[in-house]
């Protein structure tokens, strides 16, 4: 038994030692886990999960699996779903939810955090980090939350320093060049990529809900990775306008034929009284062609001689 789980879940100390029971005290089935963990790195493969920057941090180069040609460092993703499954126990383990803040200042993770906290009762932090949140007590928005999670910890460094000052463990998504002072649990993954944050919010979220016992293993989670997706505002507002243009020229009638226009008729048909008046001896009358040789006074007259 020991084997089978350092090989599905790596080292003791990686998986906590508590890494393959859920709450109800059931054991989760191996084959159920091993076949999630595939389509899970397949996943992030597509989303590009793996993939971290030029720099490497040097407590960071535990995790990179290897680096491409363009000095690119790679990220192990068998190591950043184990980390996902430690850092889903860890939120577990917390009974009031609440006490769980998800920061995330970067805009990519802000519609992810929402999301993962209507699913697991988090409390979100989207947007910009109010400071003394943790440590000044004076104010209003003052929290003393269990348990902090940061999409990024350099973006949301503010964040993660209070926690150090409050002794909050906290989560943090850690790119390659990340800094972990502070740190807890580092995920290694992508955390600059919508696609990326997305899928790990979402990874996690459903991690919690099998743990919970909310959601049984054996069924697949009906909700997309594309709800988690960021997306920009500007770009819904024209996505919405197009669709109301698309809409409005599909009711309206066919536009009327060019012969029964009202503005110069056809061409071809010169019985109408426009087409009459329009030949060329007759443009003085229109007072749009003077004779551009003539003296000023003759061109003023309008006339016609070219």
């Amino acid at each position: 038994f020991a084997k089978n789980f350092r090989s599905h879940f790596g080292s003791s100390h990686e998986g906590s030692g508590h890494g393959n029971f859920s709450q109800k005290g059931t054991v989760d089935d191996p084959l159920i886990m091993a076949t999630t963990k595939e389509e899970d790195v397949q996943m992030m493969l597509v989303c590009k999960t793996h993939l971290g920057t030029v720099n490497c941090h040097y407590r960071m180069k535990r995790y990179v699996f290897r680096r491409t040609a363009d000095k690119i460092h790679i990220i192990h993703l068998g190591k950043t779903w184990e980390k996902l499954m430690v850092a889903a126990r860890i939120i577990v383990a917390i009974e009031n939810p609440n006490d769980i803040i998800v920061a995330s200042q970067r805009p990519y993770g802000s519609r992810a955090v929402l999301k993962f906290s209507q699913y697991t009762g988090a409390n979100p932090m989207a947007g910009r980090w109010m400071p003394g949140t943790l440590t000044n007590q004076i104010t209003q928005k003052y929290l003393e939350p269990r348990l902090l999670m940061v999409t990024d910890p350099r973006t949301d460094s503010q964040a993660v320093k209070e926690a150090s000052y409050a002794s909050i463990p906290v989560i943090a998504m850690c790119d390659t060049d990340s800094p972990l002072e502070s740190v807890d649990v580092a995920i290694p993954s992508n955390n600059k990529g919508k696609e990326s944050i997305a899928l790990l919010y979402w990874l996690l979220a459903r991690e919690v809900q099998y743990l919970r016992g909310t959601l049984p293993r054996s069924q697949q989670w009906d909700v997309m990775v594309d709800s988690f997706f960021w997306r920009d505002p500007e770009e819904l507002e024209r996505q919405e306008e197009m669709e109301q243009g698309y809409g409005a020229d599909w009711q309206q009638k066919p536009a009327e034929a060019w012969e029964t226009g009202a503005g110069g008729g056809n061409w071809d048909d010169m019985s109408s009284p426009q087409a009459e008046n329009a030949g060329w001896e007759n443009t003085g009358a229109v007072g749009g062609a003077d004779d551009w040789s003539a003296p000023e006074g003759q061109a003023a007259a309008g006339t016609n001689n070219w």
